[in-house]
């Protein structure tokens, strides 16, 4: 911008300037570029009249050079153009858009990275915790050492500081007991499961978990589903069925576990709306998660005692003919990952919807259901993977006419 872009009038009178005792005044001093900033962002206290065409400038520099309000004629349009531009280009940073779609970016791939952990977590606990059940036919004191192992890690978790750890009142603990006990009993009847029938057809049996959680929650929340909710169980129960009755490895004590199992999960998530809803409103998933495992291992290290006896010691794996290294080893990668693939599965619950969560979770089934299958070489037959693929879809579309609310009247 070139200075002296100003004409005056001939009858226009300016104030001389006065100087400064200790400044020299710049004749050429141009009070445009005067009343550009220094910096980036701010402008140099400028007050503008929208009344009068003249505009009032008020100048000052960190130099300490105060000059006496002045007054000229209204730029050009040009000018005026230009210094509205100047004027947004320093009052909205550059980076803003691009920080704002870095951190969307960032949260994408974050959360498609706990999806990704979720399912590892859970191919690798069903298959190390069916090595181990295959071997050691004791699901009770297998699930009493996956909750152990969860225990030690939720001590260390708090120990740490790596997660806050929460003060709890007795009323707090007292509604989280029936929680516990339900999860505990849902977790058992999965490990008898899962030592009973194939692992693809326990997660088969699995997927008509929608079905008990619609019966539970019109019995116990007065919740009526709508017409698209149950006709999306009926490929659900269909698919199940058809399976049911072509599975190689079927036996009525693995199908009735798993059965227990739905039961037992969705009993917990009834009772936790039912009972915790307003009582537990400062507890997050994971906290809540963190306490049920440890008063879980409470409840089932006694019963595993009664049940089972002390069974997993060295001499008594040795007398079994088992290699007890590779016993442990097993059992504490498949605790490990039981316990993580839960804590993840928390972790994604509170980032994304419950609609979208219950969509991760139908895609999980099946890609333990396939890697189960590949892994162990579980002979399936045609009509058997036509019924479990019906059954899945049937939990997607449960998944998505979820969301879709009654007409209220």
């Amino acid at each position: 911008m070139q200075s002296a872009a100003f004409s005056h009038s001939p009858t226009l009178s300016l104030p001389k300037p006065r100087r400064a005792s200790n400044q020299t005044f710049n004749p050429r001093f141009d009070p445009i570029r005067a009343s550009l900033p220094s910096k980036p962002h701010g402008l140099a206290n400028v007050s503008v009249s929208a009344n009068s065409p003249r505009r009032s400038w008020s100048l000052s520099s960190s130099n300490s050079l105060k000059l006496r309000p002045w007054s000229s004629v209204p730029a050009p349009e040009s000018d005026r153009d230009a210094k509205s531009l100047e004027v947004r280009a320093t009052s909205v940073p550059e980076s803003a858009g691009e920080s704002a779609e870095s951190s969307g970016l960032s949260k994408t791939v974050e959360l498609g990275a706990l999806f990704g952990l979720w399912y590892l977590f859970n191919i690798y606990f069903n298959i190390y915790n069916k090595q181990v059940l295959k071997v050691y036919p004791y699901p009770v004191t297998v699930t009493a050492v996956q909750f152990a192992v969860g225990t030690v890690f939720v001590s260390l978790m708090w120990g740490l500081n790596l997660y806050k750890r929460p003060k709890l009142s007795g009323s707090q603990l007292a509604a989280i007991v029936p929680l516990a006990a339900v999860h505990t009993l849902g977790n058992l009847f999965t490990n008898m499961s899962l030592g009973k029938v194939a692992v693809s057809f326990t997660h088969t049996i699995k997927a008509m978990e929608p079905f008990f959680s619609v019966i539970l929650s019109a019995m116990f929340l007065g919740e009526t589903p709508t017409p698209w909710v149950v006709a999306s169980l009926l490929p659900i129960v269909g698919g199940v069925a058809l399976a049911s009755v072509t599975e190689a490895s079927f036996n009525w004590a693995g199908f009735w576990s798993a059965m227990a199992s739905n039961l037992s999960n969705q009993s917990r998530n009834v009772l936790s709306k039912k009972v915790m809803v307003k009582k537990e409103e400062s507890l997050d998933n994971i906290t809540l998660f963190s306490i049920i495992t440890i008063m879980s291992f409470f409840f089932l290290v006694p019963v595993a005692i009664f049940m089972d006896g002390v069974k997993f010691t060295p001499a008594f794996l040795q007398s079994a003919g088992l290699d007890v290294r590779q016993v442990y080893t097993r059992s504490l990668l498949a605790a490990l990952c039981f316990h993580a693939y839960q804590q993840v599965s928390y972790m994604i619950l509170q980032r994304v919807s419950p609609v979208t969560h219950s969509v991760g979770n139908c895609v999980k089934r099946v890609v333990v259901i396939v890697s189960s299958v590949l892994f162990f070489k579980t002979p399936v037959s045609p009509i058997n993977t036509i019924g479990t693929a019906i059954a899945l879809a049937g939990v997607f579309v449960y998944s998505q006419v979820k969301r879709l609310k009654p007409k209220k009247a």
